[in-house]
This record gives C-alpha cells, structure tokens and sequence, in this order.
C-alpha cells in the first residue's frame, strides 16, 4: 500500500489512480481528528509557501483552501485577478513566474479557462492543484464529495449516484463522473436536454430526464447548481426559467416523498434555496450538504500534504 502519490500535480481526477484516491481518503481520515481537537493546528506544511490564485470569484472554494493551509502551518499568500497585473495584460505564465520568485512551492489556482492548469504545470517549477478550471474540472469537490459518500453509507463501491441540474456547465459533474466510477459506483444524470453534453453516455454514465423516475433509482442525489453566469446571466436560452426548471428539477419535501426511500441529499454549493432544493430538503435529517463543507477542509489538508510530500528538500 503506497504511501506517496503518483503525481506531483493536481490537475484532474482522470489523471489519479484509484490508489491515489483511497490515499487521500486515508489521509484525510487522520486530518477529520485533528480538525476535532480543541488545537486543530499541525506544523506539517511549516516550511512550505503556498500561493492561492484565483482568476475567477470564489468563496467557498477559496476560503476552504486557505484554512486548510493555515490548518498544516504553511505560509499562504492571497492573490486575486481583480487589480492586479492580469487586468493590465500580464500573462498567466509571468505573474505565476513573479510570485514563484518569490520562493512559492506550491500554487492552488482557480482559472476560468479549461486546461490552465495543466498548461501551468508545464511552465511553471511548482506543485499545482487545480481548484477549478472553466467548465473542465473540479478535483477536490469530487474528492470531498465522494469521501462524504463514503462517510455517511460506509462504501463507494456500488452506490447509485444520481447527479442533478446543469452538467453542460459544471465542472464539478465531470469530475464526479470520473471519482465516482474509479471508486466502483453508478452513476446517472439527470436534467434539461439543453445542458446535458450529448457525449455523456460515451462517459459510462445514464441518463434519464425525468427526475422522478431517477430518483426511485438513486441511494444518492446531488443536486447542482444552475451556472447562471455561464449562461449570458439569465439562463433563457437553454431552459424557459427558474421556476419551470424547479418544478421538472427541483428537490422539495413531495419530489422526496415520492422516490419512497431514504435518499441522500448532496449539493456542492451555494445553494440557491427554492430552485435546486427546498429550504425543507437541504436542511432534512439525510442532507450531507454541511458535511461536504467539513470535509472539504480535511480533503484539501490530505491534497496538500501528500503533494507537497513531493517536493524535493530536506523536510517536510
């Protein structure tokens, strides 16, 4: 049982091994009681510097990174997009060059453009972890979210996951696709014709537009958000509106009812309450949707801990 990653890069779940993944899944088993501790602070990353760049607003995702950094005792810096040197027609290539001359090894970047990780990795002598690049992929979510499977039914492997909502926009339904497969689970899709890819079934996933009958299928419901802004603002010319596309996709208390079972409820944020799901459903009793928050904290510590394991020096 390996002890190391086989990458040095974060930069997709499809270029993980499932040892990869039970590796983080491990780790992060070790961080969850850390971060239960009264001092929830470890000197593992004491001697590592580590660059959060976002090109493209985020909260969540950010806010996550940067406590599980703080968690491991790295040094962080903060770096936004917004009037910085980027606005002012700096590549991407060189503003990464500036801050790694400042002794960076490792940069988490959020870019709204698919492949800007990987092309970072090629240019740039430093560990990345892609924490989101354009409609392509989202790693750590999936590595969250299927870890928050594993809590909460005790197994991956043969569980029926349905994923919800707008997949021609999501990063994170691709990345879910290939974490959940590689870990043994089924997958479905679920949502408009107008933002499901035609080349999903290609992916080894099913797809079935009517949500109810979906619903009686799945052990798991993860509901997505509608990329509003990647859809010119309002989302009307993929579907008539919101609340038409609330009632054919949304989760409330009677579409619960009706899949007569005890579903789990997953979203991977934010929330928009009344569209996705019903207050009542996000904040029910089989809702793992605060647990996915938890344990994005402990996944991205395991993520971030075992690359810079990678990282050629004396210690860690």
């Amino acid at each position: 049982m390996s002890d190391q990653l086989s990458t040095e890069h974060l930069l997709g779940i499809k270029d993980l091994t499932t040892a990869d993944i039970e590796l983080i899944f491990r780790t992060a088993d070790g961080f969850k009681e850390v971060l239960g501790r009264s001092i929830k602070k470890v000197p593992s990353l004491r001697d590592i510097t580590i660059a959060n760049l976002f090109f493209e607003s985020s909260t969540r995702t950010r806010v996550s990174f940067e406590l599980a950094e703080k968690r491991l005792s790295a040094d962080v810096v903060n770096f936004s997009a917004s009037g910085s040197s980027v606005s002012k027609g700096e590549t991407l290539v060189d503003t990464v060059n500036n801050i790694l001359a400042m002794k960076v090894d490792m940069v988490v970047m959020r870019h709204p453009d698919p492949g800007a990780a990987m092309f970072l990795s090629r240019h740039v002598k430093a560990n990345i972890v892609n924490a989101g690049d354009g409609t392509h992929e989202h790693p750590t979510q999936a590595l969250l979210d299927a870890y928050s499977i594993r809590e909460k039914l005790g197994k991956v492997k043969g569980v029926k996951v349905l994923i919800v909502g707008d997949i021609l926009h999501s990063r994170v339904a691709l990345s879910n696709i290939f974490c959940l497969q590689k870990l043994g689970a089924e997958v479905m899709l679920s949502g408009p014709s107008t933002l499901m890819p035609k080349h999903m079934e290609s992916l080894g996933v099913r797809v079935e537009h009517d949500l109810d009958k979906a619903l009686r299928w799945c052990d798991v419901a993860n509901m997505l958000r509608i990329q509003l802004e990647r859809q010119g603002g309002d989302g009307v010319a993929n579907f008539p509106g919101l609340r038409e596309y609330a009632m054919r996709y949304g989760m409330d208390l009677r579409r619960y009812g009706r899949a007569e079972k005890d579903l789990v409820i997953m979203h991977p944020g934010p929330i928009n309450r009344g569209v996705e799901v019903s207050t009542e459903v996000a904040d029910h009793a089989n809702s793992i949707i605060l647990d996915q928050v938890e344990n994005g904290v402990a996944i991205r510590m395991a993520v971030l801990y075992l690359l810079a394991a990678r990282i050629p020096r004396t210690a860690v």
